[in-house]
């Protein structure tokens, strides 16, 4: 028996009236993923949250069978396990993103739209919170930066991808007030920055990354081309080294997880998966599905178990172009599910539990209340019935049951009879 979870992020949206007042999914054409719903059931889920609605983290936790309220972690040090960096269980890790911070208006002197800046306050605004979508390879250098600088015996600064870092501080302080830096963009810094214990060394750091990246020779060519400076480091999302059941121990199964995504992957690997390198996939920060998708049918073909992770472009997966999504969903629905699907038919028996969700960082307001759908296919030999609903927002609403814990559908989709 083989087992798939397909978690496609950023399929979700709401409906859009250059779609005739349809949603993406419901206007794509979707045969594939359309006859899993046909042979299993479709329905709703929501994954415990302490929010309004979970972030990446917790909806990562709940497919895997983890409730999120009784393993809380941070995603910092997932993260840092994502990319092969051993935690101990003295440290905390922080989420360490490049931002792009300016004066604001009136505070701005002489002109220049990024003068250097030496002191955190109110007159600061955060401006980007991607710093313009700066590459892993120009990020590396100014981490390196920082860390040739800052860096200690008990404070060490790693590079991630794209503008996402971390920093781990030995015996640190892990109950600081940190801010999403996503939450603060457009808005001054002065009320948003680190509160509680440890929070004046955090600020120091902060403040000091700023005094190092403003004047660094990278950010000088970057404004030089019209791109924004990468002229700060946000510390929040902390943590200490999490500690889960596995899912070998619990469901007697072999399995990886296979995602761009460190974070995604950190926690599969805490979760007893072997996490595969993203390397062979991943091409100038963004991945290559056919290469992507080829990857996963070799894993399963050595594994029993397979956590499939792919995220909609953010780009596309807002919904600003709606034509443009329906098209992307139309190609996930062939090159991905299609293919993974006649993959699994030729491997013999198999269960698939397909899940969809808005994107991660763009899903709040646009679809309040529907946190995620899913298809689960326990028979791999039963077909698809005439008539059956679709994958899509409307018809996993219509569905009946409820809407479903998804902490509880893995052991579902491991169950012995």
């Amino acid at each position: 028996m083989k087992y798939l979870i397909l978690h496609g992020e950023g399929l979700m949206d709401q409906a859009h009236p250059e779609l005739g007042g349809k949603t993406p999914l419901q206007a794509a054409s979707t045969p594939h993923m359309d006859r899993l719903v046909g042979a299993g059931e479709l329905g709703l889920l929501a994954t415990p949250s302490d929010g309004t609605m979970p972030s990446q983290e917790e909806t990562t936790l709940g497919l895997l069978g983890y409730d999120p309220r009784k393993f809380p972690g941070g995603p910092a040090p997932f993260e840092a396990v994502g990319l092969g960096v051993a935690l101990g269980q003295q440290d905390v890790t922080f989420r360490c993103n490049m931002v792009t911070l300016r004066p604001s208006a009136n505070a701005t002197k002489g002109g220049a739209a990024y003068p250097e800046m030496k002191k955190f306050g109110p007159q600061l605004t955060l401006e980007d919170d991607t710093a313009g979508g700066i590459t892993t390879e120009e990020a590396r250098e100014l981490i390196d930066a920082v860390n040739e600088q800052l860096g200690s015996e008990t404070i060490q600064f790693y590079p991630g991808t794209g503008h996402r870092h971390f920093m781990v501080w030995v015996w640190g302080k892990a109950k600081a007030i940190c801010m999403d830096p996503h939450e603060v963009v457009g808005r001054s810094i002065g009320e948003a920055l680190p509160t509680g214990e440890g929070a004046d060394i955090l600020r120091r750091l902060m403040e000091a990354s700023l005094v190092i990246l403003g004047t660094h020779p990278a950010n000088d060519q970057r404004q030089e081309t019209g791109l924004k400076p990468a002229n700060c480091l946000w510390l929040w999302g902390q943590g200490r080294a999490p500690t889960l059941p596995t899912l070998p121990d619990r469901f007697r199964v072999d399995g990886a997880v296979l995602s761009p995504n460190d974070l995604v992957r950190g926690i599969g690997a805490c979760a007893g998966l072997e996490a595969v390198s993203p390397e062979e996939f991943v091409k100038s920060g963004q991945a290559e599905l056919p290469a992507q998708v080829e990857r996963a049918l070799c894993e399963l073909q050595k594994r029993d178990f397979l956590y499939l992770h792919i995220e909609l472009p953010r780009r596309e997966a807002d919904g600003e172009d709606p034509q443009g999504k329906r098209r992307r969903l139309e190609d996930f629905d062939r090159d991905v599910v299609g293919v993974m699907v006649d993959g699994l038919k030729k491997m013999g028996t198999y269960r698939v539990l397909l899940v969809g969700e808005g994107h991660a960082t763009v899903r709040k307001p646009r679809v309040t209340g529907i946190p995620a759908l899913y298809a689960l296919v326990l028979e791999s030999t039963q077909g698809a019935r005439s008539g059956a609903r679709r994958f899509n927002e409307p018809d996993a609403e219509a569905a009946q049951g409820g809407v479903r814990d998804a902490t509880k559908l893995v052991a579902r989709l491991f169950s012995r009879v």
